[in-house]
């Protein structure tokens, strides 16, 4: 899914994208790392002093970028953005693309740039890096923020996955487990409990439980509130329904238990996420 994305986003930008785990880093301009591949960059990576700033500007991006996207200008201007991928809780890997400028270089801002760089000690030829920052791609302001949202809800698109995978987990079920299962699936707008359900399938609460954690890698409240989350995802592309509604719908007598379990599992608010799908749809 990202690889195909991944293509359609970099012939459609002209910028590269990566999907990388947190805290993996790799030197500017390496097979590994193209995000940071401009010009410029490509340059820098020369210079250990200049890999240094670079690795520390990742750092402190990734720092920021825990719940949402954020972007961050390196000393040259040129801007990095790192999009979280979240699956319930859990940071799982940043979305990251180039690094280019949002403004038109100019002489007196490479002036600043030659200063820093004599700073930092880098023996780096001026007039190179000149021409290098002056080939720095360059997008307007509110085409960068439009290609950041695109990426934001891609992000989203890979939890999503990331959430329905932790469902379907468990080739080689337990009848009991499978048994259980069917029972949720189908039984998940009523008001279900562990103890109800194990008594379906004929074995304890305690046992069904071990088993259940065992099989799908979740516990039994867990799965329930997760399917519930991914139920009421679809119907909140419907603007007809109120988001009490789907609520109820899925199973919540608690309107703000709905609201914890969806931020929980989808990192968003039900109503922050009906909101991205309007954005992101075309007029026809």
């Amino acid at each position: 899914m990202f690889r195909d994305y991944q293509s359609a986003f970099e012939k459609s930008t002209g910028l590269p994208l990566t999907l990388h785990q947190p805290g993996e880093t790799h030197e500017c301009g390496s097979p590994e790392r193209p995000a940071a591949a401009s010009p410029f960059c490509a340059l820098m990576a020369r210079t250990n002093r200049a890999c240094e700033a670079c690795f520390a500007l990742q750092k402190e991006l990734e720092s920021k970028a825990q719940l949402e996207a954020k972007t961050l200008k390196c000393f040259a201007g040129l801007c990095e953005t790192a999009v979280p991928v979240r699956v319930g809780e859990k940071l799982i890997a940043f979305l990251q693309t180039g690094r280019i400028l949002i403004e038109t270089p100019s002489q007196r801002h490479f002036g600043k740039i030659a200063r820093e760089l004599l700073r930092l000690g880098t023996h780096i030829d001026l007039k190179q890096a000149e021409e290098a920052y002056f080939a720095s791609r360059v997008l307007p302001p509110a085409q960068y923020q439009a290609m950041v949202k695109l990426l934001t809800i891609f992000a989203s698109h890979l939890a999503a996955c990331g959430n329905q995978l932790a469902l379907e987990r468990g080739g080689d079920l337990n009848a009991a487990v499978a048994r259980g299962r069917q029972i949720i699936d189908k039984g998940f707008r009523e008001e279900l409990s562990l103890g109800a359900v194990a008594r379906q399938v004929n074995v304890s609460a305690g046992y069904f439980s071990l088993l259940f954690k065992k099989a799908t890698g979740i516990n039994f409240v867990e799965y329930v509130a997760r399917l519930r989350v991914e139920k009421a995802k679809n119907l909140l592309h419907n603007p007809k329904f109120r988001i009490s509604d789907v609520a109820f719908e899925v199973g919540y007598q608690s309107l703000s238990q709905f609201n914890r379990d969806f931020r929980r599992f989808a990192g968003v608010a039900p109503r922050t996420y009906r909101d991205s799908r309007e954005a992101a749809t075309f007029p026809t």
